[in-house]
């Protein structure tokens, strides 16, 4: 049996209708919800104009591996995190842009991402150890699926890099 801890992911980005139909029955079959301890995830569950935050106990590894395999191939941008396992893996933030690979950052079980002496030694300057940090917090746009209405709220965002996005860690 897996190991299973506390994950939550948020995810943004553009998707056809088809491709939210697909991302549903995906999100359903992680057992995912719009809240901690929640009731299981629903495509109307969305807010139209907003990123789409899940939440999860008990989640094997710590990973949504079908979600997030997924969600790279679609070019979804997103940001998880997952609690530690005790003697085995630390809590991580993994974060995906839209492009490359998804990146993990050390992070504690509050999701602030964690640095250590060696990585601060081999970015040895104060500007690489932000851009760091700056990598780890992505923001994560609104979740827009074709056909939205057009009055739906959206996030306007001047300068994205210098946002931090909110924490996504348990409550």
């Amino acid at each position: 049996m897996a190991n299973r801890v506390s994950a939550s992911i948020e995810l943004g980005g553009s998707l056809t209708a088809t491709d939210y139909i697909e991302l549903s029955e995906i999100i359903a079959s992680e057992g995912l919800s719009i809240e901690w301890d929640g009731e299981p995830f629903e495509p109307d569950h969305r807010v139209a104009g907003a990123r789409l935050s899940l939440y999860a106990h008990e989640v094997a590894w710590g990973r949504f591996e079908k979600l997030e395999t997924w969600c790279v191939e679609k070019r979804l941008v997103f940001a998880r995190w997952s609690g530690a396992y005790a003697g085995e893996w630390g809590a991580e933030r993994v974060v995906f842009t839209g492009d490359g690979a998804p990146v993990s950052f050390a992070a504690d079980e509050d999701d602030t991402v964690v640095i250590n002496r060696g990585t601060v030694e081999k970015l040895a300057s104060l500007d690489a150890i932000i851009a760091y940090f700056d990598a780890a917090d992505v923001r994560v746009p609104p979740l827009v699926v074709e056909g939205d209405p057009s009055e739906a709220p959206s996030a306007q965002i001047s300068n994205p890099t210098s946002l931090q996005g909110p924490r996504i860690g348990p409550a």
